[in-house]
């Protein structure tokens, strides 16, 4: 069996981007602020063989490509709609409030009501879109929680947040804890499983009218980093995706409330987390928004030289602005303030005129 894949290639933005576009030589990469001045026409025979065939953009278009490449096409410079109530026209950024004792990256400091609420705030104050709130900790080797324990956490959180006008995503995989939430005032559910891990979830997400978060996990927090193995991570992680859209679409989603994740450090090695990566801009042709969580990953310790966690935001800052040069319209992070910084002065050099 064979497949197609089409992975943008040339990518730019600002004031070249335009010339690009206007000249004629690059399309819009999901309709911007990126663009693509070539297509790496990928076709996959068996499990992991792949022949390359690459296609450029002149004249404003692509010439050569076969109709059953039409549709993901479409998606790759189709404009994205808004996602939870806001636009694409720039990357925006989710910061994370952890309210469990046995985060990787903040060892539970806050882990109390009040901390987690006063982080929230925090956060939104420094520039975040939305705040996503989790009571159960999806870090290598973590064990799980009961749903009492998980809801014990999150609603007094929630609850404390109401009227603050503060954008709400909750980072769960259970079906009880995303419909509390959501009860409260969430208007994203953000699942490590892609709504596998708990029957009901899908149904529940599909029927209220929430923005999902759908994200690729090879195995279970307590066992996904043993030996992660893939045929072709960056085309594996890409067609279970793929099969779990199709899934909330059947169900009765559209296309403009979900979300993908690679899963970066979620059943993967370093080579596979740096494989999607650089191959990141593959994912919209998905036709979804695409977000990223690279923040304080053990990868950027391992390549860094065995920094802890608490040393790890420049390597964040490079991840989430490679994550951005590739169209990736939002970052999940632990850093918000540094991130939005770095995305402004990486928009501004780019919108400049040499």
């Amino acid at each position: 069996m064979s497949r197609l894949y089409l992975l943008p290639g040339g990518l730019d933005s600002g004031s070249r981007a335009c010339r690009a576009l206007a000249r004629g030589s690059a399309l819009p990469l999901a309709g911007g602020p990126v663009s693509f001045a070539w297509l790496d026409l990928i076709l996959r025979e068996g499990a992991s063989g792949r022949r390359t065939r690459r296609l450029r953009v002149e004249d404003g278009r692509v010439s050569g490509l076969p109709a059953e490449a039409e549709e993901t096409f479409g998606n790759l410079t189709a404009a994205r709609p808004t996602f939870a109530g806001y636009d694409a026209t720039r990357t925006r950024v989710m910061g994370i409030v952890n309210v469990t004792p046995d985060s990787f990256s903040d060892g539970g400091a806050h882990f109390a009501t009040g901390a987690a609420i006063a982080c929230a705030r925090r956060l939104q104050a420094e520039g975040a879109d939305l705040v996503d709130i989790g009571g159960e900790s999806t870090r290598p080797g973590a064990l799980p929680v009961s749903r009492e324990e998980e809801l014990a956490r999150i609603l007094p959180v929630l609850d404390g947040l109401a009227g603050a006008g503060l954008g709400i995503s909750i980072d769960t995989r259970h079906a009880a804890c995303m419909a509390a939430a959501l009860e409260r005032g969430a208007s994203v559910v953000n699942d490590v499983s892609a709504l596998t891990h708990d029957p009901a979830s899908l149904d529940i997400v599909a029927g209220s009218g929430a923005s999902v978060v759908l994200m690729h996990a090879q195995g279970s927090p307590a066992d996904m980093q043993r030996d992660p193995r893939y045929d072709d991570v960056l085309l594996d992680v890409y067609d279970h995706l793929a099969a779990r859209i199709a899934a909330c679409r059947q169900a009765g989603m559209a296309s403009g409330r979900i979300a993908i994740d690679p899963g970066i450090g979620f059943g993967k090695t370093t080579e596979h987390n740096l494989a999607l990566l650089s191959g990141l801009a593959l994912f919209h042709g998905l036709g979804c928004a695409l977000l990223l969580g690279v923040s304080r990953k053990g990868f950027i310790g391992r390549i860094g030289g065995g920094q802890p966690v608490e040393r790890r935001l420049g390597g964040s800052l490079a991840a989430g602005l490679a994550g951005a040069a590739r169209g990736a319209q939002w970052l999940r992070v632990h850093d918000v303030e540094a991130t939005v910084q770095a995305l402004a002065v990486a928009g501004a050099i780019a919108r400049a005129e040499p």
